[in-house]
C-alpha cells in the first residue's frame, strides 16, 4: 500500500473528519473547527469513507500549470546565461531574452531559477548575498570534498560593496551635470576609459565617449555632445582630475585654482565647474558607471564591437537613446535650464586646445614634434621675426591655426622632403590640382591672446612664480 503524505492543512482536515466518523460526533462542531459549512463536511466524510487518507490530497498536487515554462525552456535559459549572456544582471538578462530570443520572462523568475544553481546577480543586495552564503554553507556539510570545494569558491566571490548615500535630485535639467571616466575592460578584453556625463535631475546620459585614457579629448567630445544636443549647462560636478582643476603643490585651500584648457572653454560659455575628491558626493555618475559596467560590455559583445571607433558610434547612434528611454525620468521640457545651443562654428572654436608658441629662427613654429610654416588665406608664406609670440589653436575638428596679435593665420606642416624635384621632374606630379584657398575664420573671443593671457594671470600659482 502506497504511503500518503499530507500537508499541514490537509492533515488537520483528515484528523477532524476521522474523529467525527469514528465517534459519530457533531457535524456543526466539525464545521466550525474547519471554518466551512456542514455541506462541505458531508463531502469530506464521503471522501474519507471512499479513499481514506488519500482523499484529502489536493487534486492539483504534482500537476504542472499550463502557464508554467517547460523544463526545456528552463534549461535553455540557464545555458544562455552561462554562455552568451554571462555576467548580465537578471533584469538586464530578462530584457535581452525578450529582445534577442523572443522569450518573455520576469526578473523574479530568473532570480529564483539562477539562485537554485547558486548563481548570484552582479547587482545582488547584501541580504541576498548573506542568505546565499548561509545556504551554501549548509549544503557543503553534506557534500563530497570536491563539491564542497566548489561551493566554498562561490562563497569567496560574494563580496559586499559599500553603498552610496542618497540625496535629492536637482530641480531642473541642465542644473547639474555629473561627469566621470570609468576604466574597465569594456570590449575585446582591453582596458579603455569611458567618459560619461549624466544629468542629475532627469538621469539622462547626455554624453559618452570612449578613449584609451582619461583625456581632455574625451571630455571635449562629451561636452560637444551636450552642446550639440541640449545646449549650455549651468554647472559641471566632477572629480579633481587635472583635466578640470590645477592645484599648486602644497598650496593652502585658498590658493586652489583651475588653470586647465577645459575650464577655459567652460569660462567662455559660462558653465561653472565644481570639483570634489569624495566619490560619494557625485553618486549619480558613480552609480551610472556601475550600471554601465554591468550592461554595456554585454551589449558591445552581442553587437560584435571590438574597436573604440565602433563603440563610440554605437553609443551615439543606439545605446544612449535606449538607456535614457529605460532609465530616464519624464521631465517637462519647461523645467530645462540649458541655455540656447551655440552655433557649430562657436562650439568648434571654443572646444579648442590653446598652446602658446614662439617663432623660431626659421620663421616657423613647432607643435607636437612637427614644424609648421605660417600662411595667409591664399597660401602665401609669412615671415615673422624670431621670438614673436603666438597662440596655436587646434580646433575641435582638428584644424590648426595660429593667432599673432589680432590676426589669425593658417599653419601648414613643413615636410622632411620635397614632394617632387624641380631639377629632375619636368612636370608637377599633379598638374591639374590648383592651390586651394584656405578657410581662415575671423578672430573671435576665445582665440584672443589678450583674453587668454588675462585668464592665466588670474591664477595665483602663476603670480607667485
Amino acid at each position: 500500500m502506497r504511503k500518503v503524505y499530507l500537508r499541514m492543512n490537509e492533515n488537520e482536515k483528515y484528523e477532524i473528519i476521522k474523529k467525527l466518523v469514528e465517534t459519530s460526533g457533531n457535524k456543526n462542531t466539525a464545521a466550525r473547527k474547519l471554518g466551512t459549512t456542514t455541506r462541505t463536511v458531508n463531502r469530506l466524510i464521503e471522501k474519507y469513507k471512499e479513499k481514506g487518507k488519500e482523499g484529502f490530497v489536493h487534486g492539483n498536487r504534482g500537476r504542472v500549470p499550463d502557464i508554467a515554462f517547460s523544463i526545456e525552456i528552463k534549461e535553455l535559459i540557464l545555458d544562455l546565461y552561462n554562455t552568451k549572456y554571462h555576467g548580465a544582471n537578471f533584469k538586464h538578462f530578462s530584457l535581452l531574452l525578450k529582445k534577442d530570443e523572443s522569450i518573455s520572462i520576469s526578473p523574479r523568475t530568473l532570480n529564483s531559477w539562477l539562485l537554485e544553481e547558486n548563481i548570484l546577480s552582479p547587482k545582488a543586495r547584501r541580504i541576498t548575498k548573506s542568505k546565499l552564503k548561509k545556504r551554501i554553507k549548509a549544503q557543503s556539510k553534506t557534500k563530497s570534498s570536491k563539491e564542497k570545494n566548489e561551493l566554498l569558491e562561490i562563497i569567496e566571490v560574494l563580496d559586499i560593496n559599500d553603498a552610496h548615500p542618497r540625496r535629492p535630485r536637482c530641480a531642473y535639467m541642465g542644473e547639474m551635470i555629473q561627469m566621470d571616466a570609468s576604466s574597465f575592460k569594456w570590449f575585446n578584453n582591453i582596458t579603455t576609459h569611458l567618459h560619461v556625463a549624466i544629468d542629475d535631475a532627469s538621469g539622462f546620459i547626455v554624453g559618452a565617449y570612449f578613449d584609451d585614457q582619461e583625456t581632455l579629448k574625451g571630455y571635449h567630445n562629451v561636452y560637444f555632445q551636450i552642446l550639440n544636443v541640449y545646449g549650455i549647462p549651468y554647472m559641471f560636478y566632477t572629480d579633481r582630475r587635472t583635466v578640470f582643476e590645477y592645484i599648486r603643490k602644497k598650496a593652502p585651500s585658498t590658493q586652489e585654482d583651475t588653470f586647465t584648457q577645459f575650464s577655459y572653454a567652460c569660462k567662455q560659455l559660462g558653465t561653472e565647474i565644481i570639483t570634489t575628491s569624495i566619490p560619494e558626493a557625485k553618486g549619480r555618475v558613480e552609480r551610472l558607471n556601475q550600471t554601465l559596467q554591468s550592461r554595456l560590455p554585454i551589449e558591445l559583445r552581442l553587437n560584435g564591437i571590438t574597436s573604440i571607433e565602433e563603440a563610440n558610434k554605437f553609443l551615439t547612434s543606439t545605446y544612449i537613446n535606449e538607456f535614457n528611454n529605460e532609465f530616464g525620468l519624464c521631465i517637462n521640457s519647461t523645467k530645462s535650464v540649458f541655455e540656447k545651443q551655440p552655433s557649430k562654428e562657436k562650439i568648434n572654436s571654443t572646444l579648442a586646445i590653446l598652446s602658446p608658441r614662439v617663432v623660431d629662427n626659421g620663421h616657423s613654429i613647432r607643435f607636437k614634434n612637427t614644424y609648421y610654416s605660417i600662411r595667409t588665406q591664399l597660401g602665401q608664406a609669412l615671415f615673422y621675426p624670431k621670438g614673436t609670440k603666438g597662440l596655436v589653436v587646434k580646433t575641435f575638428d582638428g584644424t590648426l591655426l595660429i593667432t599673432i596679435g589680432e590676426r589669425v593665420h593658417a599653419l601648414e606642416p613643413i615636410p622632411d622632403f620635397e614632394s617632387h624635384s624641380r631639377n629632375f621632374e619636368s612636370e608637377h606630379p599633379n598638374p591639374d590640382i590648383s592651390e586651394k584657398k584656405m578657410n581662415i575664420p575671423s578672430m573671435i573671443h576665445p582665440w584672443r591672446i589678450g583674453s587668454f593671457n588675462a585668464f592665466l594671470l588670474k591664477q595665483q600659482h602663476r603670480n607667485q612664480t
